[in-house]
């Protein structure tokens, strides 16, 4: 066998890869919330509610915890309502409305990406 062809088995120190895209790791988080019985649908929300999901999403989904900016452009990107906050109200100043239909999905998301690594 030609060594281009051996796999190799990754050591202790490789960065494991990353199994799922990034919207998809913050449509996990946003379903992870709700199964743990929390209301998400059209209900304003600080960032500091939502980061304990979206730091289990990136340790179960295996990708590097993200910054609360990007935290936010990507909850941005995904459709939910994102307004950044002075810094003094809080540790992490964004607020978050996440509409019913994104919600759905998010749920969806979370039992499909369950149900494959289970």
């Amino acid at each position: 066998m030609l060594n281009s062809q051996v796999r190799m088995q990754p050591t202790l120190f490789d960065p494991p890869k990353a199994a799922e895209s990034l919207d998809e790791v913050i449509l996990y988080a946003l379903g992870e919330f709700q199964s743990r019985g929390h209301r998400l649908a059209d209900r304003e929300l600080a960032l500091d509610r939502l980061r304990h999901a979206i730091d289990r999403a990136c340790e179960k989904l295996c990708v590097r915890p993200f910054s609360d900016d990007a935290i936010a452009s990507l909850l941005k990107e995904a459709g939910a309502a994102v307004v950044e906050i002075p810094d003094y109200f809080a540790k992490r100043p964004f607020r978050v409305t996440v509409p019913s239909a994104l919600a759905s999905d998010a749920l969806t998301v979370y039992h499909r990406i369950n149900a494959k690594h289970s």
